[in-house]
Formats: C-alpha cells, sequence, structure tokens
C-alpha cells in the first residue's frame, strides 16, 4: 500500500472540505465534492443491516444533490439551525490507482438559532471515491445513522 500516505491526504481533505461546506453553511459548493453520477443516502444501521436499500434521503445525481439545496434555500421551511461535525480517522477498506473506499466515523452537534447546542446524529459514512484531478470526489455515500429516530426534518445534508 505505497499510496496510503497520498490516499489519506486526499480523503482528509474530502472530508475537511465536505464538513466545512455544510458546518459554514456554504451549501451551494457541496455538490461539486461529488461525481456527476453519485449516490448519496441517508440511512439507519438498522435498515443497512438489514440490506434496505431506500434512505431517508436518496439522492443519484450531483444534479439531485444540487436540487435539494436549491429546494432548501427557497422551498423548505424548518427551524433555522447549523451542524458542527466531528470525525474519526477514515479506515481505508479498499484502493485502487484512482478509485477507493473507506469508512469514518461522525458526530454530528446540531446548534438551534437559541444557542440550544445537543448531539443531533451519530454513525459512519461508508464512502466509495474517485480521483479527478489531483482530488478525491465522492462516488458514493451511504450515511449510516446509529439511531433511527431524528426528531426535526433533515434537511440540511449530513
Amino acid at each position: 500500500m505505497s499510496g496510503v500516505p497520498d490516499i489519506f491526504r486526499l480523503i482528509g481533505q474530502l472530508q475537511a472540505d465536505y464538513c466545512r461546506c455544510i458546518d459554514n453553511d456554504d451549501l451551494e459548493r457541496w455538490p461539486d465534492l461529488f461525481v456527476e453520477d453519485c449516490v448519496y443516502r441517508v440511512t439507519t444501521a438498522e435498515n443497512d443491516r438489514q440490506g434496505f436499500v431506500v434512505g431517508m434521503i436518496d439522492a443519484s445525481s450531483r444534479g439531485m444533490l444540487a436540487d435539494r439545496i436549491s429546494a432548501l434555500r427557497s422551498a423548505n421551511i424548518y427551524e433555522r439551525h447549523s451542524y458542527r461535525h466531528i470525525l474519526g480517522q477514515p479506515a481505508i477498506v479498499e484502493e485502487s490507482e484512482s478509485e477507493g473506499g473507506c469508512e469514518t466515523s461522525f458526530l454530528i452537534v446540531r446548534i438551534m438559532q437559541s444557542g440550544e447546542t445537543g448531539i443531533f446524529a451519530t454513525g459512519y459514512y461508508r464512502d466509495r471515491y474517485r480521483i479527478v484531478d489531483g482530488a478525491a470526489r465522492l462516488v458514493e455515500r451511504i450515511v449510516v445513522c446509529d439511531s433511527r429516530r431524528i426528531d426535526t426534518l433533515l434537511v440540511i445534508p449530513l
């Protein structure tokens, strides 16, 4: 695995960019972290174990991700809040010259307009990525939440 340090660097940069887009409310940049023919799904650990492929959020292209952000900005009605992501080390589970896969644990804290702060979600990202122009891009991100309970409209990407 001679390319591991470079893969860690590329995945680490992708993960950092991903979290910064969401945590800093720069959501219009979020779809750019995916390849055009991507998959983004949010599911529960229970459903994932049972092999259910439909999630709470299920998108199958970068265009669908952009539409989701557009709807969030102009059509969705929800109590304003923000997230702060805390990630574990990515565990590389497969690699090649141009593609690979990893799993990364996450903890997402939700901050309400009132200042109330609490744990919103925990789980892990199961990712497949592709190296494009020297940067990692997500081919597939399956967000596997430990709990099946989401106490508010899941509007902002995890």
